[in-house]
């Protein structure tokens, strides 16, 4: 599947992939900031954003996605970037199409599964009624299952309400379908990525463990760990200068 992708700048090509839920506008205020340097190209993930919805979500398939999008934009290598459910799709691209992939930076996620921690999130989407709804209703329904406001509000940059009655952006069906694909993680046996990598942890997220780092080495050799301070999981936004500092010394070493 061909993504669709925002690109700004030129130099390296630089990909960023979006977390579940996510977007390559998400990616905008950090390819802005990168832009001078790099050829920064934001995707959106299948079922995500502007590209297609289809059935599947195992990182096999997203990985291959992202290699027949960057062949359709001419790019035989490239320094790769990914958040989240886009981290293990970006190490499943490193692990089975290392060629690819200059410097590999996994932001946030651990290469293993995650509990179904989300699942009730995804129901709470499934069971808004869309009919006539306004965004402060449709945020007043998430209430219950996603307390945070700045969560919600995330989540509902996925609703058109330009539409009538509003729709959903995202393939929601085909994300809830395929949660327990999302939540795994089952690298290649034998799979390795030579090249240099770097796992960031925001200091306040849980998502990255010390025990995590067994796992990390034996897939990337070559890993380096650095903790973002003041950061939750969206380290980006939350310390975007402090996220952009760490990646420009890993990208530029």
């Amino acid at each position: 599947m061909r993504l669709q992708a925002l690109e700004a700048g030129q130099g390296p090509p630089l990909v960023l992939l979006h977390g579940l839920f996510g977007s390559a506008r998400n990616w905008g205020t950090v390819q802005k900031a990168l832009a001078s340097e790099y050829r920064v190209v934001a995707l959106d993930l299948r079922n995500h954003g502007a590209s297609p919805h289809a059935p599947g979500m195992d990182y096999a398939t997203q990985a291959e996605d992202v290699a027949e999008t960057l062949g359709a934009l001419g790019i035989e290598r490239t320094l790769l970037l990914g958040h989240s459910m886009g981290g293990k799709v970006a190490m499943m691209l490193a692990l089975t199409r290392p060629a690819l992939v200059g410097r590999l930076v996994i932001a946030d996620i651990a290469p293993r599964p995650y509990p179904p921690a989300l699942r009730g999130v995804v129901a709470a989407l499934q069971a808004l009624p869309l009919a006539g709804v306004t965004r402060q209703e449709a945020d007043q329904a998430l209430r219950a299952a996603v307390p945070e406001a700045p969560i919600r509000s995330f989540l509902l940059q996925n609703l058109r309400f330009e539409a009538a009655p509003p729709s959903w952006r995202i393939g929601l069906h085909e994300i809830a379908a395929a949660m327990p694909e999302i939540e795994a993680f089952a690298p290649p046996p034998g799979a390795r990525f030579e090249g240099p990598a770097l796992a960031m942890a925001g200091a306040l997220s849980p998502y990255i463990r010390a025990e995590d780092q067994a796992a990390f080495r034996a897939l990337f050799p070559r890993i380096g760990f650095v903790s973002i301070p003041h950061a939750g999981h969206w380290l980006h936004a939350e310390n975007r200068e402090g996220f952009l500092s760490s990646l420009r010394d890993f990208l530029s070493d």
